[in-house]
């Protein structure tokens, strides 16, 4: 068991990262008054996230086999209410 603090957890550390101007300006655009530490911090924990959530897609895989397409697509409809009783299903 690990003493490490969860994602998003934990005191905070200044860092040091180097980024491409273009990078830069396009964040700077984007982050508005939260400012760049939080911004960032925002940005890393998604991505984490992501990649977490692509393993556990992957270990699923692994174990049941590949998601059926048709299946996906016709969830998809329910969750956007396209689907025929889908009033309902939510």
């Amino acid at each position: 068991m690990s003493d490490a603090p969860a994602l998003g957890e934990g005191p905070i550390q200044d860092v040091s990262l180097s980024l491409h101007e273009g990078t830069l300006a396009a964040l700077e655009k984007r982050m508005g008054e939260r400012g760049m530490s939080a911004y960032v911090e925002d940005l890393i924990q998604r991505q984490v996230e992501r990649e977490h959530l692509r393993e556990l897609i992957e270990w699923a895989e692994a174990e049941h086999g590949p998601v059926d397409p048709v299946s996906v697509q016709a969830k998809r409809a329910i969750l956007r209410g396209e689907a025929e009783g889908s009033a309902d299903a939510a």
